[in-house]
């Protein structure tokens, strides 16, 4: 075993966090955990996770769950794609490998959503095999260790993995995998890291230069800001919610009639327009109700949303509901319309 190794496996062994996918060594409950912390913070994750392995305890529940409630029960995590994925492949496994997850790379490949990361973790970490993983966590960490210089992006990749074929020790890579993410999330994180508590900085190239804060290189990233305006349509104690397209973004979640303002627009006149071409509807009056900000990884919108009576008022469909505030929870909806909802509830404003 590699100095490496044997000191970054001692650390985590005295120093991992009890999270809960680490008391188990069910490889359905380990994709799971893999697939959710993808892009979202442990902290965020937690009560996710136990919702989900509450709902779906198999693989079986998960497969034959309609996929609105796997929507539901993944709102508010964003990346809805990673739901679907899980949601086929999970059909699969219980069809195709009788629910058990396939211990053969070639057929976790083939499954939807297992991209070299998944398929690398759920091996190693489920099944103990000599497997190496990458995430950001783990590039920064190599990165430093080598001093390589540049941005941690998937094309320092190929020197990432030669670095850790050689480290990797035989036995405990299900312990290895998860130590180098973990001392990324602790340690060896963004900015200024914790150099003087590092398990491994007597082997850490960038340390020793005293180039760490600067090992890699930031990348700026460009946030585009959208105005939207959103129609909130309420009759008989109903509001009007649709159903977006099974395709693109926030695929098969529900939300409130609306769209992008376009550019010399108004407010009230894009609201006017987003009707007539959504619901071929006119407009018998409008009422400015709030603003809504809310973050997305691309963008930032600001929602403008307004109350709406109509001449004539769409019917429901497949597509199309008039749901009370009471059952709103069972939508799922991007985080965007959640806002909306929690701002009816605690202003009563509409």
């Amino acid at each position: 075993m590699s100095e490496f190794s044997q000191k970054l496996n001692a650390w985590y062994r005295k120093n991992a966090r009890d999270l809960p996918w680490r008391r188990t060594k069910d490889p359905y409950k380990i994709w799971i955990s893999e697939i959710m912390l993808q892009q979202t913070t442990v902290a965020a994750v937690i009560p996710y996770y136990e919702k989900w392995i509450k709902n779906f305890p198999t693989v079986y529940e998960a497969a034959s769950a309609p996929l609105q409630k796997i929507l539901r029960a993944w709102q508010g995590l964003g990346y809805y794609t990673r739901a679907k994925n899980i949601h086929k492949s999970a059909q699969i496994i219980a069809q195709e490998y009788h629910g058990k997850i396939p211990q053969d790379p070639q057929a976790l490949r083939k499954l939807p959503g297992f991209g070299p990361y998944t398929v690398g973790a759920v091996l190693s970490i489920a099944f103990n095999e000599r497997r190496p993983i990458i995430d950001a966590n783990v590039r920064r960490v190599i990165m430093r260790q080598n001093a390589t210089v540049g941005p941690a992006e998937p094309s320092q990749d190929r020197g990432i993995l030669a670095f850790l074929d050689q480290v990797m020790p035989k036995k405990e890579n299900n312990i290895f995998n998860q130590a180098l993410m973990e001392l990324g999330a602790l340690i060896c994180h963004n900015g200024e890291p914790r150099c003087r508590i590092c398990p491994v900085r007597s082997t850490c190239r960038a340390y020793h230069m005293g180039k760490q804060a600067a090992i890699p290189t930031s990348k700026k990233r460009v946030i585009k800001e959208i105005d939207a305006v959103i129609a909130l349509i309420k009759r008989d104690k109903k509001y009007f919610i649709q159903r977006r397209p099974a395709k693109g973004l926030f695929a098969d979640l529900w939300e409130f009639p609306g769209g992008k303002i376009e550019k010399g627009e108004s407010s009230k006149t894009a609201l006017y327009r987003e009707i007539l071409e959504e619901l071929k509807a006119e407009v018998q009056s409008v009422n400015f109700l709030f603003n809504v900000q809310q973050f997305y990884t691309q963008f930032k919108a600001n929602l403008h949303v307004w109350s709406c009576e109509l001449k004539t008022y769409p019917k429901a469909d497949k597509v199309h509901k008039w749901v009370s505030q009471e059952n709103f929870h069972r939508y799922p909806m991007p985080s965007g319309s959640v806002k909306i909802i929690k701002r009816l509830t605690t202003a009563n404003e509409f």
